[in-house]
């Protein structure tokens, strides 16, 4: 079943940032952003309101857990930037394989309280697929 919300998550991935894209064209970089966050604040409040949930934050998170809505303000900067330079599939590709080192690296070390997930040598197979297809996609 969580494979499935995987492949659902790549197909909403490529929606979002093609519709995001569309966005930052007509209404500018800095706007788009706007619009897209207070829009997701909305979805979520509008959740939260159906499952009658409050907000609940404990004091005691560390401070780190908090930047990931940082993140998505630069992720999305980046993602609409590079959009409109490459393409969405291009910058979707390129955006997976450094997904795919960066989250080894995490599983391995297990950082931020992650569990540990050894890395297995047998990966550096389909890093190097999907690396000769990020080439082929690029010089092609």
């Amino acid at each position: 079943m969580y494979n499935i919300l995987a492949l659902a998550i790549g197909a909403l991935i490529s929606i979002m940032l093609s519709v995001n894209g569309r966005l930052e064209g007509v209404v500018g970089l800095t706007n788009s952003l706007i619009i897209i966050h207070v829009v997701g604040l909305l979805t979520i409040t509008f959740i939260m309101l159906i499952k009658r949930e409050r907000i609940k934050i404990d004091k005691k998170i560390p401070i780190y857990m908090f930047l990931g809505g940082a993140i998505g303000v630069a992720l999305t900067l980046v993602n609409m930037i590079t959009i409109s330079k490459i393409g969405v599939a291009l910058t979707t590709s390129i955006a997976v394989f450094a997904q795919l080192i960066f989250s080894s690296f995490v599983d391995h070390y297990g950082l931020f309280g992650m569990n540990r997930y050894r890395f297995n040598k047998k990966k550096l197979i389909g890093f190097s697929i999907v690396l000769l297809g990020l080439v082929i996609m690029t010089v092609f």
